[in-house]
């Protein structure tokens, strides 16, 4: 009798809520990872623990006339790179959407259009993806935080056929206005993408500006990204041209091998390279790892390099 009374009890809570959903997913990687002088305290070795355990909480509801509402907030927890140490998990900002066909809106804690800019990103080698061909870019765009509060603001994209637009604004309560436009074309195994972003200046600073075109084709078992940016900023010795690319290549049925170049013309901008590898597991497991090298301007080159586990779910 009790068995039927619990099977009731569900079957009527979940009458009225038929098109809302909870949704769990994400993934979790550990293994080694090194860097070459890691901290002046002789005490922290340049070779930890590093890991990552991401939980995305997704909630869904659909109207009859097919309106989709979406509400995610992300419980993760990292090592601290800086000592070793285990950092405690904590959830970020919610992010709300409604999604309609081909347009979307995003509201709170939200990616703007550089973050969702295709190919931005690019391959990026290593077990904690930490080569990008991006590395020259010192602009400060609205990205997705997902271990903090991260902006309340919002992004807008439209996709119709082989085309997307999107855009973001975000108030900032100091005046720094900050806003973005993108748009992305696609066709046959090639997509190309431009955007533009601006913060505007307060108390006589002048504005801040970043403007990035992005190239990525796929052939067979090889893809590859192109990548050009060029970045107005305060630092005067960052300002200028941004340039990289990337690759990767499917060595038979379960090894991919992964490349990446990202440089700058200023003075003082970030040049990274570096090579990776992936090993499929199979269930979504994998076994990952990479080496490159990075050099801030003028500064000493840096190696580093990492290899251990990831699995999705």
């Amino acid at each position: 009798m009790k068995k039927v009374l619990f099977a009731t009890t569900a079957l009527i809570a979940t009458a009225g809520v038929a098109a809302a959903e909870v949704k769990l997913g994400g993934y979790g990687r550990f293994g080694i990872g090194y860097q070459e002088d890691r901290s002046t305290d002789p005490n922290i070795s340049d070779t930890i623990l590093v890991s990552r355990f991401r939980l995305n909480i997704d909630g869904i509801a659909e109207t009859d006339g097919g309106v989709r509402f979406e509400g995610r907030v992300r419980l993760q927890a990292d090592e601290n790179a800086t000592n070793g140490e285990a950092n405690a998990a904590g959830l970020n900002g919610a992010r709300f959407s409604v999604i309609y066909g081909g347009l979307r809106v995003d509201a709170g804690n939200v990616a703007g259009s550089f973050d969702n800019l295709a190919n931005y990103y690019g391959n990026e080698p290593g077990l904690e993806s930490f080569i990008g061909q991006y590395s020259g870019v010192d602009y400060s765009f609205l990205s997705y935080s997902s271990t903090g509060a991260g902006a309340n603001a919002v992004f807008f994209q439209y996709a119709i056929n082989d085309f997307a637009f999107g855009a973001s604004y975000d108030q900032d309560s100091g005046g720094e206005d900050k806003w973005d436009i993108s748009a992305t074309y696609t066709f046959n195994n090639i997509t190309a993408a431009l955007a533009y972003g601006q913060t505007d200046g307060v108390g006589g600073a002048e504005k801040q500006t970043l403007t990035v075109l992005t190239l990525g084709a796929e052939f067979g078992d090889f893809s590859g990204t192109l990548f050009v940016a060029d970045d107005d900023v305060s630092n005067a010795a960052r300002n200028g041209t941004a340039y990289g690319l990337s690759a990767a290549y499917n060595v038979g049925a379960a090894t991919t091998l992964t490349f990446a170049y990202g440089d700058g013309s200023a003075d003082d901008d970030n040049q990274q390279y570096g090579i990776g590898a992936i090993y499929d597991l199979g269930g979504g497991a994998s076994l990952r790892g990479g080496v490159g090298r990075s050099k801030r301007g003028g500064g000493e080159s840096q190696t580093r390099a990492d290899f251990g586990a990831q699995f999705n779910f």
